[in-house]
């Protein structure tokens, strides 16, 4: 990952996002990481990368309830 890849990726956020903009947007990238951010920082935060492995970990545990 490098910074040109963050520039072109293309972001979004869930449908279920409020419109107070309270939300985190993700964006899968060519090299199969995918980068996730804060939307309230237009843009101009932190991001982290994870493998499209680690990735996957997060949501099946999200789904199986493991943060709840």
């Amino acid at each position: 990952m490098n910074r040109d890849e963050l520039a072109a990726a293309r972001w979004f956020k869930s449908t279920r996002s409020d419109a107070q903009n309270i939300c985190v947007e993700v964006a899968f990238l060519d090299s199969g990481s995918v980068a996730l951010r804060d939307s309230k920082d237009n843009g101009q935060g932190p991001v982290m990368v994870f493998t499209r492995d680690e990735w996957s970990a997060f949501i099946e545990g999200a789904k199986d309830g493991e943060f709840d």
